[in-house]
């Protein structure tokens, strides 16, 4: 039975598009009763620009000193609003503090539809094209809004132009068109993270997946209820026997000519996450269990940007959604399920799920001529207790996967920690009835699920990152919005689009 209604759209943010420009400076002030425009600021003490209409005396009076990340919006009756925006100290200048003072710039005037931005490449010390992208980028991500209800009188930005001499140009519109595509699909990835789990089941999910997926040139392919007893995916049809919505396995392949490299991404698509019979308790925290699909959510939303982004590695895409509910005939404590490679595993708690969904899909994607294997997943709290909520575990074993997906989140600011996967810790996962169970000790809880999940990716060179933390934000902060931020998106995409095959085997 499927209760979801059909008229509810779970991606948003693909209906509406901003537009996006680059224009000479008289273009922008031709709009200027329209616009709102940054002035960055320094906390050196350096008197501001006569543009800005006041003086530094007048900054401090206001309480502005430059410091990174303040604003102070100044209206003008003459041209646009202005904002003086805090750049700190101008030695830590880089296209991370690009993006984090645009989107801070784009949330100062939440009213106004209508932004412009001046290349500045030359003080931040970055290239043309890596300011314009990292601006278009900080302020679409920041404007983004994902909101159910009759508040139609929230404005959307319309427009955001980015203000270049004529020798900058194509840089410039080469960097705006890359942060296009980059926030296009972050912003796809936050849609189906926030969306509620009643409106979002797997079977919706799966639908979501062929409409943007097809559009973006990738095949699709949709497993059912059926096919997954079929293929003997035990883990997922195990989750799944509680919940009155089937479960569906969604594989996505991006397959460019001559490819340099062979990636499988696994996302973990739980829809919603009760916990099961292991019931969770009633907290916020149960609340937000409708990001328990968010690792599902950037492996499909990064994806859809690998075409245009001209990506040369192959990448192949499995999502696993299912539901984890409590009912007659959930899974229980103490039950044996047979995996995807034969593995037989005891349930010792219920809401250990994660690891389970995943199993069946790192099995299946060793069946397949692979380079590395990388799956993402809101794991375990052990990891949000260990790094909070603004930096992902990670593990593996290969050195070189690692390692990529460490520069990868430096460079797009989804930062990643490796953690030891120490293997003496492999024996918590003995059971005397399986091959083992999915529950390890009451301590180091995110290294003995990364044991597990080894388990299943037969020697290939895999990495495991849990998001359990950075899936969810209490507070807005630079260009990441407050509750399911989609974490893993921009993470994903830089790691394919800089791919190399590791040197050497399984560590």
């Amino acid at each position: 039975m499927n209760t979801i209604p059909r008229d509810f759209d779970p991606i948003p943010s693909t209906r509406y598009q901003v537009r996006v420009a680059v224009v000479p400076l008289k273009q922008a002030a031709d709009e200027a009763d329209a616009l709102a425009v940054p002035v960055p600021m320094s906390s050196a003490g350096v008197e501001p620009p006569e543009e800005l209409g006041t003086d530094l005396a007048g900054l401090e009076s206001a309480g502005f000193t430059g410091k990174r990340g303040q604003t102070l919006v100044l209206p003008r009756a003459d041209g646009p609003v202005r904002v003086a925006v805090g750049i700190g100290d101008r030695g830590e200048a880089d296209a991370t503090l690009v993006r984090d003072l645009a989107a801070e710039f784009a949330r100062a005037v939440p009213w106004h539809k209508k932004l412009a931005v001046e290349v500045a490449s030359e003080d931040f010390g970055v290239s043309v094209a890596d300011f314009a992208q990292a601006v278009t980028e900080g302020v679409l991500l920041a404007r983004w809004r994902y909101f159910v209800g009759r508040d139609a009188e929230q404005p959307t930005l319309e427009s955001l132009l980015i203000v270049a001499s004529d020798d900058d140009t194509a840089a410039a519109e080469a960097g705006v068109e890359r942060g296009r595509i980059v926030a296009a699909a972050c912003s796809l990835g936050r849609d189906l993270a926030n969306c509620p789990a009643t409106t979002l089941s797997a079977v919706r999910m799966a639908e979501v997946a062929a409409e943007v997926g097809g559009a973006a040139g990738l095949e699709v392919e949709i497993f059912d209820k059926e096919q997954l007893i079929a293929m003997g995916c035990g883990g997922i049809l195990g989750v799944n026997r509680g919940s009155v919505e089937p479960p569906r396995m969604v594989r996505l392949r991006y397959q460019p000519a001559d490819p340099t490299g062979r990636i499988a991404l696994i996302g973990k698509g739980v829809m919603y996450d009760s916990g099961g019979i292991s019931l969770k308790p009633s907290d916020e925290s149960h609340a937000q269990m409708k990001n328990d699909m968010t690792g599902a959510a950037a492996v499909l939303a990064s994806m859809t940007a690998l075409r245009d982004l001209g990506c040369t590695a192959a990448v192949t895409g499995y999502l696993m959604c299912t539901d984890n509910m409590p009912s007659g005939s959930a899974m229980k404590l103490g039950d044996v399920l047979t995996m995807r490679n034969g593995t037989t595993v005891e349930v010792l708690n219920t809401d250990a799920e994660g690891r389970l969904v995943m199993a069946d899909a790192l099995a299946l994607a060793t069946e397949e001529p692979v380079d590395a294997i990388v799956d993402i997943a809101t794991l375990t709290g052990a990891c949000l207790r260990t790094f909070g909520v603004e930096i992902a575990g990670v593990m593996g074993n290969n050195s070189g996967v690692v390692e990529q997906l460490r520069r990868a989140g430096d460079s797009v600011d989804e930062p990643v920690w490796e953690l030891p996967l120490h293997r003496s810790y492999r024996s918590q996962l003995d059971s005397t009835i399986a091959d083992l169970t999915n529950m390890g000790g009451v301590n180091a809880g995110s290294i003995t699920a990364a044991l597990f999940l080894e388990e299943f990716i037969d020697g290939k060179p895999w990495a495991h990152v849990d998001i359990a933390g950075t899936a969810q934000l209490p507070a807005p902060r630079t260009w990441r919005n407050k509750g399911a931020t989609g974490f893993g998106t921009k993470l994903l995409i830089e790691f394919a689009l800089r791919f190399a095959r590791p040197t050497g085997g399984a560590a």
